[in-house]
């Protein structure tokens, strides 16, 4: 799939004029151009907000047949519920009126690869320890239903009874519903 941002991989010289950032500003004055305000309210129209990992091979709005306005997306390394998605999703229920939480995780996650190390490892070139966990795993369903049960026993969550997980496969575009027991 091609956007009109999208650079192929390898092609930095691709760039005329400039950096990424500048190609991206550039898009956004031709997308501005012909901009319509459509009128929308912040609170989204589905009522669903969607927690998904940052993996660019993911098009949340394709893959679940969404429109502009119908979800809150709150997108993080690995899709895992961390404090700060806690705090996404309280504001998405409490101010904005989302009743349910769609988890999505993936096939092939990067952070399948990585452990806590990492922040060892940081902590040797920085000279300063990350107070954030990795949140690396090895499980990716393991980890579904760990963000599941977050959701769930959240305090902050009003709205628990509609929380689902799936595994997005990145090379059929399917989702597989994992089972929270």
């Amino acid at each position: 799939m091609t956007t009109s941002a999208s650079v192929p991989a390898g092609s930095d010289a691709a760039i005329s004029g400039g950096t990424v950032t500048d190609r991206l500003v550039e898009a956004n004055a031709r997308y501005a151009a012909d901009f319509a305000d459509p009128g929308m309210d912040a609170r989204p129209v589905l009522r669903v907000a969607v927690v998904a990992c940052m993996d660019a091979r993911l098009d949340l709005h394709a893959a679940l047949g969404l429109n502009l306005g119908d979800c809150h997306t709150i997108r993080n390394a690995g899709g895992v519920v961390t404090d700060d998605v806690i705090r996404s999703l309280t504001v998405s229920q409490r101010k904005l009126g989302t009743r349910s939480v769609v988890l999505i995780h993936h096939t092939g996650c990067g952070m399948e690869t990585l452990t806590e190390d990492f922040r060892t490892e940081l902590e040797t070139e920085v000279g300063q320890r990350p107070v954030w966990a990795v949140e690396s795993f090895r499980d990716v369903d393991q980890d579904v239903r760990q963000s599941i049960q977050r959701v769930r026993t959240s305090p902050f969550l009003a709205h628990t009874d509609d929380v689902r997980g799936f595994v997005f496969d990145v090379k059929t575009g399917g989702l597989r519903e994992i089972d929270p027991a």
